[in-house]
C-alpha cells in the first residue's frame, strides 16, 4: 500500500456542532461549510478519516452504536456533496483509563498508516481541542487549530507555533495552500 497524505479530523466542534457527548440524531447539527471545506481537501489531493475520542462511550451515555448512527449521518451528509471518508477511528474510553487510543495518544494514527497506507509526515490533524494538537505533533503531522467547538476557550494552551483559523474552511484554504501531494 503506497503511502497516502492525510487529513486527520476531530469530529465534534471540528466537523458537528458539540453539544457534549453527541449520540442522539436529533442533536446532530453539521457547520456550515464543512461539505465544500472537505471537498477542496480532496481536490488538493488528501484523504480524509476522522479521528475523535468519544469518552461518552466509556462513561456509559450511549453504546458505539448510537456513535455509528451519528457516523452514519456525517458520512451520508458528506457523501451528497461528494466527499468520502476513507475511516472513522474512536476511543471509546475515560480519560483517566491509561489508554493508548486517547488523543493525544497515536495509537487511531498508528492504525491508519497499517490500514489506509497514511504517511505521517505529510499529513495533517485538524481538531478544536489541544489534545488534537498534542496528536499531530506526537505523531509528526502537522496541525491547524480551529476556533469553533471548544477552539475559543483551548486557545491559550495551544503552542504558539500552531496555525489557527477561524473554523475548517479557512483551515482547509490554508492547507491548500501549502505545499502538499496534489
Amino acid at each position: 500500500m503506497e503511502n497516502r497524505a492525510y487529513v486527520f479530523l476531530d469530529r465534534d466542534g471540528t466537523l458537528v456542532e458539540d453539544p457534549g457527548y453527541l449520540h442522539r440524531l436529533e442533536d446532530y447539527v453539521l457547520l456550515p461549510g464543512v461539505v465544500e471545506a472537505l471537498a477542496s481537501l480532496q481536490r488538493a489531493g488528501y484523504r480524509l478519516a476522522v479521528v475523535t475520542n468519544q469518552s461518552g462511550i466509556g462513561r456509559g451515555l450511549f453504546d458505539a452504536a448510537a456513535f455509528e448512527t451519528i457516523q452514519e449521518r456525517l458520512r451520508d451528509d458528506l457523501a451528497r456533496g461528494g466527499v468520502e471518508l476513507d475511516a472513522s477511528y474512536f476511543c471509546p474510553h475515560l480519560p483517566d483509563a491509561g489508554c493508548r487510543c486517547r488523543k493525544p495518544a497515536t495509537e487511531l494514527l498508528e492504525r491508519a498508516v497499517r490500514e489506509l497506507g497514511a504517511d505521517l509526515h505529510t499529513s495533517w490533524v485538524i481538531g478544536d481541542k489541544p489534545s488534537d494538537m498534542q496528536l499531530a505533533q506526537n505523531a509528526g503531522c502537522r496541525g491547524v487549530y480551529v476556533l469553533t467547538g471548544q477552539g475559543v476557550a483551548g486557545r491559550d494552551a495551544v503552542a504558539p507555533a500552531v496555525h489557527v483559523t477561524a473554523d475548517l474552511t479557512a483551515a482547509a484554504t490554508w492547507i491548500a495552500s501549502q505545499v502538499g501531494p496534489k
